[in-house]
């Protein structure tokens, strides 16, 4: 597991370190976002799909830790990689 990955970005060619952080990595296949806001607006599953494309990686976990159950505030997403 890796916590505050740095995830570089390559535009054009040029490489711009720690672009963005996934929060954690796990495995190097699973990109977790955690939050803990009232509600999980769309821009965090945006920011969310972005990593996993950055990433290469498939699966992603959104986890907001402002709710009254845990598995409430738990939404996974796919990155379709065709």
């Amino acid at each position: 597991m890796e916590r505050q990955k740095g995830l570089p970005v390559v535009y054009r060619g040029v490489k711009v370190d720690c672009g963005y952080r996934i929060d954690l990595l796990i495995e190097g296949l699973v990109v977790v976002e955690l939050k803990a806001v009232e509600r999980l607006n769309p821009i965090y599953e945006a920011q969310l799909l972005s990593y996993l494309k950055l990433s290469g990686c498939q699966v992603g976990l959104l986890i907001n830790f402002n709710v009254n159950m845990l598995k409430q505030g738990i939404r996974r997403m796919v990155n379709d990689l065709r």
